[in-house]
């Protein structure tokens, strides 16, 4: 794939993110927390897809943020402050797609509680990203 599709196709990344972001956001006014808690973990997961495309990289089959944000880290080493941030949103994931995992205990206010860091990582991202 050309750089110039690369980039077309981090475009299209960006934009199911944002689509994740407003459901996760759907999810929180709903009160359900394992579904908000799935749906921002996909949004952090697609919006750092999306900068890696743009740097060059080969799409993988993944969906531990922390491995993401690792591989992001290594061209622009500030993201490394967001490791643990995606570790921990990391686990909805998880949680929601294989429930003996424990993801019952996740509570509308956990989730809330990572969005003001996850806002801030993906204005790092995209600085120019408008978020909800």
């Amino acid at each position: 794939m050309s750089f110039q599709k690369d980039l077309h196709y981090s475009d299209d990344w960006r934009r199911v993110a944002r689509q994740d972001w407003h459901r996760r956001s759907v999810m929180l006014e709903d009160g359900d927390a394992e579904g908000a808690g799935f749906f921002l973990q996909q949004a952090i997961e697609k919006y750092l897809k999306a900068f890696l495309l743009e740097k060059g990289w080969k799409l993988k089959k993944i969906h531990t943020l922390h491995s993401l944000i690792d591989e992001a880290s290594e061209f622009d080493n500030t993201l490394t402050r967001f490791r643990p941030l995606c570790e921990r949103i990391s686990g909805y994931y998880f949680s929601e797609r294989y429930p003996s995992l424990g993801g019952a205990g996740l509570e509308t206010k956990d989730v809330r509680q990572e969005l003001s860091e996850s806002r801030a990582l993906i204005r790092v991202l995209f600085p120019g990203e408008t978020l909800e």
